[in-house]
Order: C-alpha cells, then structure tokens, then sequence
C-alpha cells in the first residue's frame, strides 16, 4: 500500500479499491500539523488507517520532516510505535 502526498489537498491518502483514506494536515515550513484522519466505513477495522499513519511517517521521515500529531488517532498510532520519536515535532 502506497500512501501519497497530495499537497493540493493537503492531505496524505491511501486509495485501495474500496475507496481512499486521508489524513488532513496543515504544513509549516518542515512540520506537517495532521489535523484529522478519515478511513471510509467500508474499510473500517482492516488495519487501512494504521498504514495510512505509517506511511506518513514514514513519508515524513524520508523527507526530513517532523509530525506535530493534533489528530487523536495519529497521536494514539505515535505513542504505540515509539520507533518513530525522531520525526515527532
């Protein structure tokens, strides 16, 4: 699964064939706010959201960029996976 950056929506998103999972955020030179995440009820429980998260951390980390997490579910995901510390913001 292939989470992309959409900066013109200012949003991350996960598209499988049920449909796109997004995370909202706000950029501020190199710290990406995420505001919100969304996961279609179609896909709900599958695990989608999860790699939604890490796919935008991971995004964050190869671009040298630090996460300030607002949304709960990015915040939860943070503190489960101390691993990615370094890009928290």
């Amino acid at each position: 699964m292939n989470v992309v950056d959409n900066s013109a929506k200012s949003r991350f998103e996960l598209t499988v064939p049920e449909g796109t999972a997004f995370a909202t955020y706000r950029r501020e030179g190199d710290v990406v706010t995420v505001l919100h995440t969304e996961v279609p009820k179609a896909l709900e429980g599958k695990g989608i959201g999860s790699a939604l998260v890490k796919g935008l951390l991971e995004h964050a980390r190869a671009q040298r960029l630090k996460i300030h997490p607002l949304c709960p579910f990015v915040v939860a995901y943070m503190q489960r996976h101390p691993d990615y510390e370094d890009v928290r913001g």
